[in-house]
């Protein structure tokens, strides 16, 4: 049984790794694994706050360059990330972090830990794409937002939360162009991948880790389910 993490880079180092996270989730999942012998895992990480430092500097300093020259650097922030999420799971990830969700190699260990793979869409798309590979029904999509909107609460105070969307009505919130560094509960690239696919993505409070447990559970979890 295998289930995909698309965990936000927002949680993992906002804008430095969050030490404090990384030992409760890692905790979480080892104990997770551990229950069952068939379980693994999919993490694939987003760049967070270095991806974002490093994409501004550009704008600052270049601020004609490109969004591909962008989404490369975001990229690379996701593959230090990745890296970090690799080494806190050694024993249990002794495959490399991948690149190219189109390319993986057989699934050695419990756990296997991916980054950004090229420009035109975020990690959310990698993640879609790794469920497809794998036969994983669903995306668990951690960030530091608990809930999708009708609209951004911290601009809208009339803004409500939905607690279940179709893909239909979600991507026309979204829309369906993707740009770095745009802020969207999911990649709009990735959730026209999905809805193509037949997966479903739940949207959740990355640092919530009891609510996680509660979704590898399949039990009452506070969140959006998109397209279930």
């Amino acid at each position: 049984m295998v289930k995909v993490l698309s965990v936000g880079g927002s949680i993992v180092a906002p804008d430095s790794p969050d030490t404090g996270f990384l030992q409760e989730f890692s905790a979480l999942v080892r104990e997770w694994l551990a229950e069952d012998a068939s379980r693994k895992l999919i993490l694939v990480v987003g760049g967070g706050g270095p991806a974002r430092i490093y994409q501004n500097a550009l704008k600052t300093v270049r601020p004609q360059a490109g969004n591909e020259v962008s989404d490369w650097i975001g990229i690379m922030a996701t593959r230090l990330n990745a890296q970090l999420l690799k080494a806190v799971f050694g024993d249990l990830c002794p495959g490399e972090v991948v690149c190219d969700p189109t390319a993986v190699p057989v699934f050695s260990g419990k756990i296997m830990v991916a980054a950004g793979w090229k420009p035109g869409f975020s990690t959310d798309n990698d993640a879609v794409l790794l469920a497809e590979r794998f036969s994983a029904d669903t995306v668990i999509n951690l960030s530091n937002i608990e809930k999708v909107y009708t609209d951004d609460p911290r601009k809208n105070p009339d803004a409500k939360p939905i607690d279940r969307i179709s893909w239909h009505d979600f991507r026309k919130m979204v829309g369906d162009e993707w740009s770095p560094g745009k802020n969207v509960p999911f990649d709009p690239v990735a959730s026209k991948h999905a809805e193509n696919a037949g997966i479903q993505v739940i949207c959740a409070a990355g640092k919530d880790t009891g609510n996680l447990r509660a979704i590898l559970a399949g039990e009452k979890f506070r969140g959006t389910l998109i397209g279930g």
